[in-house]
C-alpha cells in the first residue's frame, strides 16, 4: 500500500513536526516533503521521477512509522492515520 500526501499530512500534524521536523528525520530534503504532500502519484509523469518518488516515500514513512504513526489502508471511508498518544 502506498501511503498518500494527505496521509503525511495528517501525520505531520498528530505528531506536531513541521515539515523541517520529518524531512530530517527521514534524510530527504523540505521540498521533497512539500511534494509529496501537494502531488498525488498519478499526477506524476517519468519514470525516473516516479522512482526517485517512491525511494523518498518509502524513508518518509519509516520515520513516521517510527515515530509511532500507523497507516490505514484505503476502504469505503477513504485512508487514514493512526497514531499513538501522547506522540512520541
Amino acid at each position: 500500500m502506498a501511503i498518500t500526501g494527505a496521509q503525511v499530512r495528517a501525520a505531520r500534524a498528530f505528531l506536531k513536526w513541521t515539515v523541517a521536523d520529518l524531512a530530517k528525520s527521514a534524510d530527504v530534503g523540505n521540498s521533497t516533503i512539500q511534494e509529496i504532500e501537494k502531488v498525488e502519484p498519478r499526477e506524476i509523469s517519468g519514470h525516473w521521477r516516479i522512482s526517485a518518488r517512491a525511494e523518498a516515500l518509502a524513508k518518509i514513512e519509516r520515520a513516521l512509522i517510527d515515530a509511532g504513526i500507523t497507516f490505514l489502508p484505503a476502504n469505503s471511508q477513504g485512508t487514514g492515520i493512526r497514531g499513538k498518544y501522547p506522540p512520541a
